[in-house]
């Protein structure tokens, strides 16, 4: 998080220079960003003739985003899966009461935070941006990842299962977020912003003011959620919490039959969550597909610089469609590598030994995984490309509804090989499943984006899926590549099957 911080704030600062190169053209982005749905994507413009406030727009929200999600999943995975895992009984059966142990791993995960917001500031500074702008940013960034650290294991303490906590931390996220993106889309509801991390961070208004009010508040917030969440964790019983799971409700046997339907069972809620998110991201892709197209093509020198990253036809709204689709992989592989690293948490927290000790094999579990997770990627896809012909449709942008589903399903060829990494990692270095299920897509994009936009040798933007990728539905589907790369995938799950089937459980 902490280079992805740097390297982002960096990189957009010399995107701005090499790209902006006239006020005409910092006026035509200042009025593009004055679309409500751009407002309501990336936030309210700020100081775009700036290349510090033009960073800020585009990368602030993300970031803080980033590290939210970072923070609470870290604190809740810190401060009640360990304890759940039984890993702290040893340690909390001596001297060291509850609330100690809880205040050091939380003071830890707070200055990791902080240290973010100072790799946020470095890496503007560095990139030349001025230092006054950077300051407000990154005690922004930062302040919103202790915010999500400190809701994290204040939901710890609460609730007495990982699951229930997470899932808490998550839902404050959802709704922080939300009411962000209202106060941001609409002018009458910008008080909103000061009911959300995100907001009062965005207030602080960088490079337009450096404004601290705003800052204080979120810092006085934080502070109040670090009290509560110590004064909570001295509260409650080892292993329990404030709010205890239902005792006494019936059984709930639905998709319990077989690890077949269990993997489904376990995959429905996760994908409902995701299947949201990246639909109303989508929704937003689909709205602003018109305003995109006639920006880029009143403004030919943006669409030739994104051409030169390797984004081109974007003056169409196929094109258009087509390289945001393109982004889909990333966060469709992400999920199905987290679905195989959850599996790998089973092994390690020894939630699947009774089971794998009854005649059921590990591959028959490992298929059940894979297939659901699979099935999952497939259903992504299609709520992306149901959304996006949605909001093509609200703006009357012509894009037919099978073309946005081909354009969506493009992509799992993708996903096919960080499934086939995951289940590599599995097999050998199970720690390291989500990293490395990850790689193919997101390393994969990032690798094509920096090969076209610095110039490096074609042989190594080759090495990147995305490179193989057709531009679906503006260009027909490159079937050759696709049935190549899912030859992969499919051939690196059945070696990882062969590794994972014979080695020992990891616990």
């Amino acid at each position: 998080m902490i280079a992805l911080t740097a390297l982002m704030s960096a990189v957009t600062v010399g995107a701005y220079r090499s790209t902006v190169g006239s006020p005409s053209d910092a006026a035509a982005l200042a009025a593009l960003a004055g679309n409500p749905a751009i407002r309501t994507l990336f936030g309210e413009p700020v100081a775009l003739h700036d290349a510090g406030g033009f960073a800020v727009w585009r990368t602030g929200t993300v970031l803080s985003v980033l590290l939210a999600v970072w923070g609470l999943l870290a604190a809740t995975r810190i401060t009640r899966g360990e304890e759940d895992a039984g890993r702290w009984d040893v340690l909390l059966a001596g001297r060291v009461p509850v609330r100690n142990v809880v205040a050091r791993h939380l003071a830890t995960l707070v200055a990791w935070a902080l240290l973010a917001g100072v790799a946020a500031f470095t890496g503007l500074v560095a990139a030349g941006a001025s230092a006054g702008g950077a300051v407000a940013h990154a005690a922004g960034v930062a302040l919103c990842g202790v915010f999500f650290v400190a809701v994290g294991t204040l939901t710890s303490q609460v609730f007495a299962a990982r699951t229930s906590a997470s899932g808490a931390a998550v839902a404050v996220l959802g709704v922080s977020m939300l009411l962000k993106m209202v106060g941001d889309g609409v002018s009458d509801l910008e008080w909103l912003r000061w009911l959300s991390p995100f907001g009062m961070a965005a207030l602080a208004r960088p490079y337009d003011g450096d404004h601290i009010g705003p800052l204080a508040v979120l810092g006085a917030a934080c502070v109040l959620l670090v009290v509560a969440a110590t004064a909570a964790a001295g509260r409650r019983d080892i292993r329990g919490g404030h709010i205890s799971s239902a005792s006494g409700r019936p059984p709930r046997r639905v998709l319990l039959g077989s690890p077949q339907a269990f993997a489904v069972r376990r995959l429905l809620r996760p994908l409902a969550a995701w299947s949201a998110g990246i639909g109303a991201y989508y929704l937003l892709i689909g709205v602003l597909a018109v305003s995109m197209t006639d920006f880029l093509t009143a403004n030919p020198r943006f669409a030739e610089l994104a051409a030169q990253a390797g984004f081109g036809g974007l003056v169409t709204v196929e094109g258009y469609v087509a390289t945001l689709f393109a982004l889909l992989a990333v966060p469709v592989g992400a999920f199905a590598a987290v679905r195989l690293a959850d599996l790998a948490q089973e092994e390690s927290s020894r939630r699947l030994t009774l089971l794998l000790a009854q005649p059921v094999t590990r591959v028959r579990v490992l298929t059940a995984e894979v297939t659901a997770a699979v099935g999952g990627a497939f259903a992504l896809t299609t709520v992306a490309g149901l959304a996006t012909w949605t909001g093509t449709r609200a703006v009357s942008a012509e894009l037919g509804l099978l073309a946005a589903l081909a354009g969506a399903w493009n992509v799992l060829p993708v996903v096919f090989l960080c499934v086939g990494a995951g289940v590599l990692a599995l097999a050998w270095a199970p720690r390291a499943v989500a990293f490395a299920g990850c790689v193919p897509a997101a390393g994969g994009f990032l690798l094509k984006v920096f090969a076209d936009t610095w110039g490096w040798p074609t042989w190594i933007g080759q090495v990147s899926p995305f490179a193989h990728l057709a531009a679906v539905p503006d260009a027909p589907v490159g079937w050759l590549a696709a049935q190549l790369m899912a030859a992969i995938g499919v051939l690196a799950v059945a070696v990882g099957a062969f590794g994972y089937r014979r080695r020992d459980l990891r616990v």
